[in-house]
């Protein structure tokens, strides 16, 4: 029990408190307001005794759009969803939502954290189709910190030099299979893995930073 406790400390202290959460959405458009959702996953981060960080399993949801939501052909092409289809085994964005956020609640509980902060690649994109899908359904138990977030982006480009997804996890060193992009599940699920990847690297450098300041002591 120390351990875990242990563990969760590290976590919360790690963000000031806040719990990285990959979230990936697949829509209808790019207009949060109008543009339907139509699947969004999420993977919460563990942490180990050494302080580096580890993707945990994802949680899903495939979503029915929301009435008078905007269908563009052209997203649904991208994606490659038919949201007619009745083996996607969609749930009203409500109970959509709440099946994703339950399963972060408990994470942000268990990691001693007091919130979830949304981590997305370019992920604008992905806090603006859930703040959006909260208002509609008047979610009040939204874990989600409402604006703030981290981007991978922005840390791709830092770290790699590469700020396009595919191009950053293959600059990290690991393979992108193109095939599975635009898939809510797969999105998230490498981008947590990018996330986990940078973070570690300067996990690394803090850790042999401080090696080498003991050495110079001794």
């Amino acid at each position: 029990m120390g351990l875990l406790n242990n563990m969760a400390s590290r976590m919360a202290d790690r963000f000031r408190g806040f719990l990285p959460v990959i979230v990936d959405v697949e829509t209808g458009g790019f207009d949060a307001e109008r543009d339907a959702l139509l699947e969004i996953a999420a993977v919460t981060v563990g942490m180990d005794a050494q302080g580096f960080v580890h993707p945990l399993p994802a949680v899903h949801a495939h979503v029915h759009p929301f009435p008078g939501a905007n269908l563009d052909p052209r997203a649904l092409e991208v994606t490659g969803i038919d949201p007619d289809n009745p083996l996607r085994g969609a749930l009203d964005e409500q109970l959509a939502l709440e099946h994703v956020f339950k399963a972060v609640r408990v994470a942000v509980r268990d990691s001693g954290c007091q919130r979830a902060i949304l981590v997305g690649h370019n992920a604008a994109f992905d806090l603006g189709f859930v703040n959006a899908a909260v208002r509609r359904t008047g979610n009040k138990r939204n874990p989600f910190h409402p604006f703030s977030c981290f981007d991978t982006a922005t840390l791709g480009g830092l770290a790699y030099g590469q700020t396009v997804l595919g191009k950053a996890v293959q600059a990290s060193g690991r393979s992108f299979d193109t095939r599975e992009a635009h898939s809510a599940i797969y999105d998230a699920e490498i981008t947590a893995t990018l996330f986990c990847d940078i973070v570690n690297r300067w996990r690394q450098l803090e850790m042999l930073e401080r090696e080498h300041v003991s050495l110079d002591a001794g």
